[in-house]
């Protein structure tokens, strides 16, 4: 067969607004970016509005005055475009480890859409040249910390937008360098903020939401993972699955629980070791997967409406009205909404770990598994088996509590009053996605347990779903016989989880799973 020429999938920015999968198509798989033409009026006519107050001198916030507290300052008109660039440079300050490449490109397409409603008052030309940033992979250099989360994410927001003036740092083709040289590099001409454009640039939620719109998407991934484990370890401790009988569950109908009863039938539909257990009832761990992993589920599922609201809002102040002609200051930059949901999100993902390391604690206890040896290894005491995969996952949940803990209540005065409340949405979102990745690694450590328990329920057949889980993590992690590194064995589980083998596996078995 001939090869043809791969053309990158295009994200067109329009009226529509985008979705979670839209940012991940560009964030991870690089797909370019088009404005919609039906946008560029309305874009172009809250530009002309913004020159007009210049013009005539009147005081608005942000393009005749300064900013904050400074908001009484008045600005002459000479002074319009120093205005704008100086609020660049001076509040990019950010500290810390710079974001992964994929959460800038979603920072930046977030910022892109926001602005391409029209109500921001930026010029197109402006707008076209961060859409040929994103399109050209000249990636800014933007620290992960500093933003409060009101006014939106000044800090990290004006980084990308120093290396659109040609300042700042970023990474093209893979090296570090000016932001100048990377745009020269680009063939991207280097912008000179008008009157607005600053602002427009740097105040709004862009970071939090690019954070939550990626973490959601990962969340969902997990959920699925998660359905897969727990049967897996269902099956190994031959726990008992009439529990996820639906009569019960359409007397407590929330969808989450309802959907992961189902999901755990199909799971073990004809399972041979389920169909001998000898069990009276299941412990917590195995008995309540549908009431715990089910509310998660639908802590997911309302985070990601939230998200996808926030992605497609106009975020900056002040905000441009070209139909009645007014610009009205107004708070849509607070960061309360993402900072809300990320730490539900949070709490939610640390509870599908914490669950699953409990799981993990009976698999390895000999007086809990219901026959599986000690740590489920042969020959225990000179091998310790699977000891500490469980200590691992004991830290991590146990981390997890930690960073659930609510960044959303806490609220710190900046500008000297005059920004008195703040929603650390940021914070928030770092938190939950720190949360995510220590929860992908619990999972991770329960399918590796799970799998080595099964092994002792040979001959017995496990069932449709979790043989096929089974079959697929076997083919890259066989048992384990003796003591050897397990970071390597969980370290090819996890990847497994990444690319979805595993969850494909299980999907050609039994059909769609979704949340």
């Amino acid at each position: 067969m001939c090869k043809g020429f791969f053309m990158p999938n295009r994200i067109v920015i329009s009226s529509k607004g985008l979705n979670i999968k839209d940012i991940i198509e560009v964030a991870r798989n690089n797909a370019l970016v088009e404005l919609d033409n039906s946008l560029k009026q309305k874009i172009t006519a809250s530009q002309e509005l913004v020159k007009k107050v210049v013009d005539e001198e009147k005081i608005v916030y942000g393009i005749t005055t300064g900013f904050g507290s400074f908001k009484n300052q008045v600005i002459s008109k000479e002074d319009t475009k120093k205005l704008q660039r100086n609020i660049i440079l001076s509040h990019a300050c950010g500290v810390g480890q710079p974001f992964p490449e994929e959460i800038v490109r979603a920072l930046m397409l977030v910022r892109i859409n926001s602005l391409s409603f029209g109500y921001s008052g930026i010029r197109l030309e402006t707008l076209e040249t961060l859409i040929q940033m994103l399109n050209k992979k000249v990636h800014p250099i933007i620290p992960e910390q500093g933003s409060v989360g009101a006014s939106g994410d000044l800090c990290q927001l004006s980084h990308m937008a120093l290396v659109l003036i040609g300042e700042g740092e970023a990474i093209f083709e893979g090296k570090k360098m000016p932001g100048k040289e990377a745009m020269q590099k680009a063939g991207i001409k280097i912008i000179e903020l008008d009157a607005k454009e600053g602002l427009a640039l740097n105040n709004g939620t862009s970071a939090m939401t690019a954070i939550a719109a990626l973490a959601v998407f990962d969340a969902e991934n997990l959920a699925l993972n998660a359905w897969i484990s727990s049967a897996l370890s269902l099956e190994a401790l031959q726990g008992r699955n009439k529990a996820f009988d639906e009569k019960i569950h359409k007397l407590r109908p929330f969808k989450g629980q309802i959907d992961t009863a189902k999901i755990l039938m199909r799971l073990t539909q004809d399972s041979e070791i389920i169909a001998q257990s000898k069990s009276v009832q299941n412990a917590y761990s195995l008995r309540c997967i549908p009431q715990v992993h089910g509310a998660s589920i639908d802590a997911i599922n309302y985070v990601k409406k939230i998200v996808e609201i926030e992605i497609n809002s106009v975020t900056d102040n002040p905000l441009i009205f070209i139909e009645s002609e007014e610009i009205i200051s107004g708070g849509n930059f607070h960061g309360q909404p993402i900072a809300l949901a990320m730490d539900f999100l949070g709490i939610a993902l640390s509870e599908l770990a914490n669950i699953a390391e409990r799981r993990v604690a009976r698999l390895i206890d000999s007086n809990l598994s219901n026959g599986l040896p000690p740590y489920l290894i042969q020959d225990g005491g000179l091998n310790s088996g699977f000891m500490i995969p469980q200590y691992t996952a004991a830290s991590l949940v146990s981390e997890n509590k930690v960073l659930a803990h609510p960044a959303s209540v806490d609220s710190i005065p900046t500008s000297a009053n005059e920004e008195d409340h703040v929603s650390m949405g940021t914070t928030a979102a770092r938190k939950c996605r720190a949360i995510l990745k220590n929860s992908c690694i619990v999972i991770g450590i329960e399918m590796c347990c799970a799998a080595q328990g099964l092994e002792f329920r040979k001959p017995l057949k496990s069932g449709k779903g979790t043989l096929a889980a089974f079959e697929k993590i076997r083919e890259h992690v066989p048992k384990v016989e003796s003591d050897e590194e397990f970071y390597k064995i969980k370290g090819k589980v996890l990847k497994l989880m990444k690319s979805n083998e595993i969850l494909k596996a299980v999907e050609q078995a039994i059909g769609k799973l979704s949340i």
